[in-house]
């Protein structure tokens, strides 16, 4: 196998998966012709023949299948060592990537983060706010090292754990006809403007999210991403709004509000933390995930 390079074994792999030359060309930006002549050098090479070429693209012989399976597993370990490897900036600080949703980052990780690092002056954190249903993704492609997400569920395909639990409630402000009630169902609410973004993020996700226990959608004018900004326009008037209960509670007095427990099931959010094959990843990454998975005494899922 001495003298294969990795560019041959990338356009290889790509033929294979493409069935076609010129998409495995179109895929790695090259033209068909330089794709093409990657391929027959890596056949001269081993002096086998790797692709049957016919008339509707491509397919690979038994002994290209073999290579095939090789070289994805060859491309995959040069993969995670440039992971390893770019997990350290020039100057020799590991760099932890670790992304989660609004609500986490605010009520869950600014102690965590700051006593995991202290002592730890070779370390570094970047902090990625995302949307819970995109950081399952980002983790198993690699754009993060660690996700920390909320979903009824942990996302398939990646391994997840439990992390932390918390309540939304819903805040109206002082004098609204619903301040009264100190608890309700979302239903009871549904005559009133609601402000957007929802768990979730979108009105869609949202009301998949809570099932059939409304029985229309709310009514939302307003879109408000920021928790601050929202219960700034709830003051206003302008509308009633799902906060996570700990965040709500910094503004209730400050800004004339009242946080209403929900009854419903749904109020309750799990959140759960997530690596990208983490027996691969830096041990910083690895010590960190230790670290935040014991805080919360989490089992494995």
């Amino acid at each position: 196998m001495k003298g294969i390079d990795i560019p041959a074994l990338e356009i290889f792999v790509a033929a294979v998966e493409e069935k076609s030359l010129s998409r495995a060309a179109e895929r790695e930006n090259l033209v068909t012709s330089a794709a093409s002549k990657r391929v027959a050098e890596l056949e001269r090479h081993l002096d086998r023949c790797l692709l049957h070429r016919h008339g509707r693209g491509v397919e690979p012989t038994p002994a290209g299948a073999l290579l095939y399976q090789r070289a994805k597993a060859i491309l995959r370990s040069i993969q995670l060592a440039e992971r390893a490897v770019n997990s350290y900036s020039a100057e020799g600080i590991a760099k932890i990537r670790l992304a989660a949703n609004p609500s986490t980052l605010l009520q869950f990780l600014p102690g965590k983060i700051g006593h995991f690092l202290q002592g730890r002056t070779n370390i570094s954190i970047d902090l990625i706010e995302a949307h819970s249903y995109d950081i399952p993704r980002m983790v198993a492609e690699g754009t993060v090292d660690i996700g920390i997400y909320h979903a009824s569920h942990p996302a398939p395909g990646i391994r997840s754990f439990p992390f932390a639990s918390d309540r939304v409630g819903l805040v109206v402000p002082i004098g609204h006809p619903l301040a009264s009630r100190g608890e309700l169902p979302l239903e009871d609410a549904l005559d009133y403007d609601l402000l957007g973004y929802f768990p979730l993020h979108s009105l869609d996700k949202f009301l998949a999210y809570i099932g059939q226990t409304i029985s229309r959608p709310p009514t939302v004018k307003l879109q408000v991403s920021n928790f601050e900004t929202r219960c700034n326009m709830i003051r206003e008037g302008l509308g009633i709004g799902i906060v996570p209960e700990k965040i709500a509670s910094s503004y209730l007095a400050s800004m004339g509000l009242i946080l209403l427990r929900l009854t419903d099931r749904w109020a309750e959010r799990h959140f759960f933390i997530c690596a990208n094959d983490a027996a691969n990843s830096s041990q910083p990454s690895i010590d960190l995930l230790q670290y935040l998975r014991s805080t919360e005494n989490a089992a494995s899922i």
